[in-house]
């Protein structure tokens, strides 16, 4: 590409007029019909971007990402009728970097601006119509499928710049009035891709009901030093011989989480949902103290793979390698769900003031088109807290969405997606005065996305799972029939009885399911049964801790935020209560109906010392630390960050074997769930046991025979999976302060045997046992005070 100055040519006119970077048929520009993006045919380059209240567009080619001006031109066409603008050029190779300048109402075109910091054509930073147009600042595009780099990154932070240069507005930024200064040798930029064809492999297509879900971040997965340790690790584990290390430079990346994938078949589970992969800000995040995006919540683009997981970061690197790290879960027969934030941008809102902003791609473009506004055109957020929520009754966004999961199904290979704050996508704010907010916060199940996102789930037979509240409402339950979403219920509930607070009806109720919310949602698979998640505290933390932790130093903190409600409980103190009501929270899920979800690390006890908002924490806190697997006394670890410890919260277990117990009973439950079809189920049972055709889940007291009261601490729990020809279970659930008998049915022809024992006279044990080793019960089973005893009944085929 030529190295030409723009500034001593006409804007727009920067080109060769035939060969290489040549405008294609421009007169057919304004009527064609290229896709959205930049799209590589062989030779040529079709770019489409849309605007509809733009005046000109102008398209820059870039021979560098930053610290150079552009070095090619051209002037878009727009197409009235769909407000697209379009150009196609000749001989555009893969790799060329890409961006785009706008003027509109607000800031109209003059043939004398120049790029360098120009104010002519300036009329207002925004006017009566919300435009918020500045040709000062370049646009990428929010189709391209990979990004140059981030907003504020490295390359700048060593030039003396910081992402200030991106405000609008009165203000200097270093001696140039801010909304005159030029973003353009800095501003990440779009990348044109050639067409790819790394397999993801064959897609597993499983069921719902058959899912055993695993959230975890990318980079927390395998950061960790002991990531590369893991044969050794797991070497006392049958069954994890064809685990291998991750490679040191691959470790924190996409290349890495491939190598996990063994180790989650393994482990019993059958899907991983990666916390947000879609490119965020996170190239500067510090690794010495808090800062930055670590969760990465704040996409820029959804359609590029964060560039930053990538170990592969040339041109196409990050998607290629993103591909090939489903193939390698897609061949262990798991599958891949996305954690996709729709609800608002990483742009974030107004800076301030009204007239200060700091675009980069979806606003600069069309404000009022992308964003929520009030009268007076500030962006809203009040459903999102994240400075500003995008407006769904707008086809542009329905379009991203719906554009931006297809790719990601079709040419990524994903099976499936949570979507973070989701009744965003169901509100319809421009049906509505602008701040007649009881209106604006209205939610509508029959939302044409909505409708749209179920059936396109149903045509990839994809997964559509719903996060199904935000501030301004709580909707579980309340989502198209097909959607499956996260049970908010079901964590409070579970919380709660298994502390001790006897709210028995809502436990109940939650354990078969959630039938009152659920039963036409499609099934009890549409029930995400969730305990713990990313944003609060880890398992272990939940059973170690009354209140949060987050003011602690570094690394384990300092964070702002996290909820002050958690329903947790420090377990008194105790160690070995701790252990015991761990595996009490494993047992419960694995036997709830409904689809049972975990957080990365829950298997072998992760502590987060408390933090239960680390969004901003990208250190040990927060990465997957396997040493923890090869010890009994896992908490008791070097953390890998000199001079920090973890609390030793889980103490040491009874076990002798080198083995982490948990890790043991976790893998034991998942793999029992798998085997056994009656805990699997896509339909309800009726009340009656051994009525035919359904798995009945029963609940009396502890004599067996009487209803349940409410504020009863103790359940006795009857699942008849023989009626569909699997085996019984039965759970003796003991959430009392002291042993409690319960009444073991009899069962003539068959034997009840103890396969679980959540206590801690059984850690010797692991707490598990085969059936071969089993003790065969009858008449009554004394269960420990705030422990669990799970009793198969069958002949002599396995449990």
């Amino acid at each position: 590409m030529g190295t030409a100055t723009l500034d001593t040519v006409a804007i727009g006119q920067n080109f060769p007029s035939a060969g290489r970077y040549s405008p294609v048929n421009p007169e057919g520009w304004a009527t064609a019909q290229y896709p959205l993006g930049a799209h590589y045919d062989g030779q040529n380059v079709t770019f489409a971007v849309y605007s509809k209240r733009a005046t000109h567009i102008l398209l820059e080619l870039y021979d560098q990402a930053t610290g150079a001006a552009a070095s090619h031109d051209y002037w878009l066409a727009k197409n009235p009728q769909d407000d697209i603008w379009r150009a196609k050029l000749a001989d555009i190779p893969p790799g060329t970097l890409y961006a785009f300048r706008c003027w509109g109402p607000n800031w109209e075109y003059e043939s004398n601006w120049q790029r360098g910091n120009s104010s002519s054509g300036y009329q207002a930073d925004v006017d009566d119509q919300g435009h918020r147009f500045n040709p000062n600042k370049v646009l990428f595009d929010p189709y391209t499928r990979e990004i140059s780099h981030d907003k504020e990154s490295q390359a700048m932070l060593a030039a003396g710049h910081s992402g200030e240069m991106y405000a609008t507005g009165e203000g200097d930024y270093q001696g140039v009035p801010r909304r005159n200064y030029d973003t353009g040798p800095w501003v990440p930029k779009g990348i044109v891709l050639a067409s790819d064809s790394t397999s993801t492999g064959p897609r597993p297509y499983l069921p719902p009901e058959r899912a055993l879900i695993y959230e975890a971040h990318v980079r927390g997965l395998t950061q960790h030093p002991t990531a590369s340790q893991l044969q050794t690790l797991l070497k006392n584990y049958p069954g994890f011989e064809a685990v291998q290390n991750v490679p040191e430079p691959y470790r924190g990346t996409y290349a890495g989480a491939a190598y996990m994938a063994k180790y989650l078949k393994a482990l019993g589970f059958t899907t991983i949902e990666l916390l947000p992969v879609h490119e965020t800000a996170n190239e500067t995040n510090p690794s010495d103290r808090p800062g930055g995006n670590y969760w990465g919540y704040m996409t820029f683009g959804y359609f590029a793979p964060d560039r930053r997981y990538a170990y592969d970061k040339s041109p196409g690197g990050p998607t290629r390698e993103f591909k090939q790290m489903v193939k390698a879960f897609h061949d262990e027969g798991l599958e891949v769900y996305l954690d996709v934030v729709f609800n608002h941008t990483g742009e974030g809102g107004n800076w301030g003031n009204n007239d200060t902003v700091g675009f980069v791609c979806f606003g600069g473009f069309d404000t009022p088109e992308y964003y929520q506004l009030t009268d007076s055109h500030y962006l809203v957020d009040g459903a999102t807290g994240c400075g500003n929520q995008l407006n769904f009754s707008n086809a542009v966004n329905q379009n991203l969405v719906l554009d931006s999961l297809t790719y990601w199904l079709e040419e990524m290979g994903v099976d499936g997606f949570r979507f973070d704050l989701a009744p965003v996508l169901g509100r319809t704010p421009s049906a509505f005065e602008r701040e007649h907010w009881g209106e604006q916060k209205q939610f509508f199940p029959r939302h044409g996305l909505l409708e749209q996102i179920k059936q396109l789930g149903d045509r990839h037979r994809a997964e559509m799972i719903a996060e199904a509240w935000d501030i301004w409402g709580y909707e579980v339950g309340n989502f198209p029939a097909g959607w499956g979403e996260w049970n908010g219920r079901y964590r409070d509930a579970i919380r709660r009885f298994m502390k001790g607070d006897a709210n028995t009806k809502a436990f109940t109720e939650q354990v078969n399911g959630d039938y009152q919310n659920f039963n036409d949602q499609g099934g009890p698979q549409r029930s995400i049964n969730f305990i713990v998640a990313h944003d609060g505290f880890t398992l272990m933390d939940l059973v170690s801790y009354n209140t949060k932790n987050n003011l602690q130093p570094w690394p384990f903190g300092p964070s702002d935020g996290g909820s002050d409600s958690n329903d947790s409980w420090d377990s008194g103190g105790s160690q070995r209560l701790r252990r015991q009501r761990l595996r009490n929270f494993w047992t419960v899920q694995v036997f709830s109906r409904g689809v049972p979800m975990a957080v990365w690390g829950d298997e072998f006890g992760r502590t987060q010392n408390g933090n239960n908002n680390p969004y901003n924490i990208d250190s040990v806190a927060t990465w997957s630390n396997y040493a923890m697997l090869g010890t009994n006394q896992p908490t008791a670890v070097d953390t890998g960050y000199a001079g920090a410890s973890y609390h030793d919260n889980f103490g040491a277990g009874a076990n002798t074997d080198h083995r982490n117990p948990l890790f043991v009973f976790a893998r034991y439950g998942l793999h029992l769930r798998n085997q056994h079809y009656a805990l699997r189920q896509r339909t309800y049972g009726d009340f009656w046991m051994n009525s035919g055709g359904d798995v009945t889940y029963q609940f009396k007291q502890c004599d067996g025979q009487s209803n349940l009261w409410e504020r009863d601490r103790c359940v006795w729990l009857q699942i008849d999976g023989s009626e569909v020809g699997d085996h019984d279970f039965l759970l003796l659930i003991n959430m009392y302060s002291e042993t409690v008998n319960f009444a073991v049915p009899n069962a003539p022809g068959y034997h009840w045997y103890r396969i679980i024992d959540t206590a801690a006279w059984a850690e010797a044990n692991h707490n598990i046992w085969p059936i071969d080793q089993a003790t065969q019960i009858t008449g009554h089973y004394g269960v420990n005070p705030f422990s669990i005893s799970g009793v198969g009944r069958g002949k002599t085929s396995v449990i």
